[in-house]
């Protein structure tokens, strides 16, 4: 393992080793788990989510993107992008829209975006993709009353299980694919799935949490996954938004009990669909604990790409960046090829 510098009070490896952290486990699910999520991908599945196209933003790697809104459950009108094949994909004419082949829902870290372009090219050619901003976050997911910094969004409703904002959240995501499915309807056709689903970070999270209920979906990408063990993660000193969930624990401990429900390793334990995840041996702001707990857990068929560091700049970055999106393209073209 690199030696990497850093002024952090804390080690950002949590002393473990590549080989420690293959024995991270997921924690046991608490009364209902299954019923809970269920109940909440059945309500948001009932969402008319109603998506609405703009202009085209701007051209590149083979898709128009698109400005875009689309409703989500509780009737918030949230934004994002949606990148649709230009043309060049058949049965697509010149000036025209091509028929997807493959869609894609791409969740986004912790702070939202204000842009498409780091999550462009898609892995797979022939593809659209929704680039939702989730409540609260970003430019386009600005809703009254939840919060739109990481710390404070982190802690919104967290008193009670059907009030925390994380399961709206994953709801935004579940709908998000119901409005590509919308636009894109030739991704509907009879057949295996047709949907992948990529996710950093706080979309990493998301993403474990949601895929396992949602059968639209047909293979997965999470990279540095958030969530992963929460009565581990709360004995670990961090930079990211699980520092605010420390402290509020430590004043409130009895929000254990709702965490239970929101882990995205004991989520992981439910997901059979193929799932690559990139996690980090060095991470300051999700620790690596976490994010091999949700690798660990995965049901179904798995791969691993082990990074050097997560939320950290260090030489040979850009090679490891470039190494990821080949071995997703890989992925998905074996999963989600035909």
């Amino acid at each position: 393992m690199p030696s990497l510098a850093h002024a952090f009070p804390f080690d950002p490896r949590h002393g473990h080793t590549r080989e420690s952290l293959s024995g991270v486990p997921a924690p046991a699910a608490p009364e209902g788990f299954d019923a809970f999520w269920r109940g909440r991908y059945a309500e948001a599945r009932e969402v008319d989510t109603a998506p609405e196209l703009g202009p085209v933003e701007e051209e590149r790697d083979g898709v128009r993107v698109h400005g875009m809104t689309y409703t989500s459950v509780g009737g918030v009108r949230l934004g994002g992008w949606v990148a649709l094949p230009d043309g060049t994909s058949p049965p697509g004419g010149a000036g025209a829209r091509g028929a997807a082949r493959y869609g894609f829902v791409v969740g986004h870290g912790y702070g939202g975006r204000d842009r498409p372009g780091p999550d462009l090219p898609l892995p797979l050619p022939g593809a659209a993709a929704i680039l939702p901003c989730v409540r609260g976050m970003g430019t386009r997911g600005r809703v009254p009353g939840i919060p739109d910094t990481a710390d404070a969004h982190v802690l919104t409703g967290i008193g009670a299980r059907d009030t925390y904002v994380i399961g709206d959240c994953v709801a935004d995501l579940w709908c998000a694919a119901s409005a590509l499915l919308t636009l894109a309807p030739e991704l509907e056709l009879p057949g295996a799935p047709r949907l992948g689903y990529l996710g950093e970070s706080f979309g990493g999270g998301l993403g474990a949490l949601a895929l396992p209920w949602d059968a639209r979906f047909g293979a997965a990408q999470l990279t540095v996954p958030t969530f992963g063990n929460h009565p581990l993660r709360l004995t670990l000193p961090c930079t990211g938004s699980g520092e605010a969930v420390r402290a509020h624990h430590r004043e409130h401990p009895e929000v254990t009990e709702v965490l239970a429900y929101f882990d995205a390793a004991t989520a992981a334990t439910r997901l059979t669909l193929p799932t690559l995840v990139a996690a980090a041996l060095f991470d300051p702001a999700v620790p690596p604990p976490g994010q091999f707990a949700v690798y660990n857990a995965l049901a179904g068929a798995r791969e691993l790409k082990v990074l050097t560091a997560g939320h950290f700049a260090y030489r040979g970055i850009a090679e490891e960046v470039r190494e990821l999106r080949a071995h997703r393209a890989r992925f998905f073209g074996e999963h989600l090829g035909r």
